[in-house]
């Protein structure tokens, strides 16, 4: 089957509104609704669906890259890289999170930069030759990460799960996503069920259908890390995948758009629904602020679709396509970039209104380019 070029496409938009959201907060005069709203307001802000778009994203890319890997490798060798990849992912959130936990020993820009190296040195794409050297630097990579993790212990500081990040998040969905999946791959209806399965869970726990001293409660609704609205939000892309390889299969793209339209249009009026219990709240992952990103996200993935494989209009969004297909690299370039202005002492001035909006989004497109170069060096992380 021929790569479907919406998926890397959304994933590298998201890519884009994660960079240029992320450094509009020192911004002044720039309309509220582009910021997160606060954990008691009821509003969904512009910044609070790029988080879903990830989780979303995210879902989509599992079943090819299970499937695909099915193809060559047995079920046992295909879970371990499943555990292999969120593991990844949850260390890397673990010592984003943590980047404080070295102070005083280890200011915080050190530590931010150092774990960052650390994460390049173990999870670069190395090249098949030179594997000597290359397995030399992963052994340093790994003992540089351990090494701040002893040293955080050391001092008293040790690490903390908290929230475990915004990678940590990922990897945690990324692995219920993944191995309910593989539970239901080859049957239509399992995979529907699964989904309904997960959006339930997420009314549940919101809910005071069980009480909160329930075993299930206690037990079942909480699970891993994440909650159940970042989960449904990771399966509603295996979901959108899923339609996706299935009707271009057999031509059918129109009624794939209007499929996403319909599911858009039914996500909007659970959204609708829930806004009488619960306030749209990205913060508190209520199921309200769950069914109106996946509004947006099936909305926008049937525009992306559209243009890009019914209209062939890919090269529109040349400019931002490593991002789509580096994201990791991408994602991490600025916790280098923001650590090293500050101990080079790069004053850039607070931006005030459309101009601070458009230097943002200029710097997006720059580490966005920066990633380019990484890639086109033999520098890519892929886990």
């Amino acid at each position: 089957m021929k790569r479907i070029a919406a998926i890397d496409i959304l994933r590298a938009l998201t890519m884009l509104w994660m960079l240029f959201v992320n450094d509009i907060p020192a911004l002044q005069g720039v309309p509220q609704w582009l910021f997160h709203a606060k954990a008691t307001e009821d509003m969904l802000g512009f910044s609070d669906l790029v988080f879903p778009a990830f989780l979303f994203c995210m879902g989509m890319s599992v079943p090819f890259a299970i499937d695909s890997r099915l193809k060559r490798a047995s079920m046992g060798s295909v879970l371990g890289h499943v555990l292999l990849r969120s593991f990844a992912l949850i260390v890397m959130g673990l010592f984003l999170l943590n980047r404080h936990q070295g102070e005083p020993g280890i200011a915080s820009n050190y530590m931010l930069m150092l774990s960052v190296a650390g994460f390049f040195l173990v999870w670069t794409d190395y090249p098949p030759t030179h594997q000597r050297l290359f397995r030399l630097m992963r052994y340093a990579g790994i003992a540089l990460l351990s090494g701040l993790l002893l040293y955080c212990d050391l001092t008293g500081h040790p690490f903390e799960t908290g929230w475990w990040g915004i990678l940590g998040l990922i990897g945690w969905t990324y692995l219920v996503s993944s191995l309910a999946y593989l539970m239901v791959r080859s049957w239509n209806v399992p995979v529907w069920g699964m989904w309904l399965l997960f959006l339930m869970l997420c009314v549940l726990n919101h809910s005071s259908l069980i009480p909160d001293d329930y075993f299930s409660r206690v037990v079942i609704l909480p699970f891993v890390p994440g909650g159940w609205t970042h989960h449904a939000l990771g399966f509603s892309g295996v979901v959108a995948s899923l339609l996706l390889r299935r009707m271009t299969a057999n031509g059918r793209n129109w009624p794939l758009v209007g499929g996403y339209a319909l599911l858009g249009l039914g996500s909007l009026v659970l959204g609708m629904v829930c806004h009488h219990w619960w306030i749209i709240s990205k913060i508190q992952a209520t199921p309200t602020w769950l069914f109106f990103s996946l509004t947006v996200n099936f909305w926008l993935l049937a525009v992306v679709f559209c243009l890009s494989d019914i209209f062939g209009k890919k090269r529109w969004f040349a400019l931002i396509a490593p991002a789509g297909s580096a994201t990791l690299t991408c994602y991490l370039l600025p916790y280098v970039w923001y650590p090293l202005r500050e101990l080079l002492g790069i004053d850039i001035p607070g931006w005030y209104g459309l101009m601070g909006i458009l230097i943002s989004l200029v710097y997006a497109l720059l580490i966005i380019q920066i990633t380019r170069l990484l890639v086109f060096g033999g520098i890519k992380i892929k886990i």
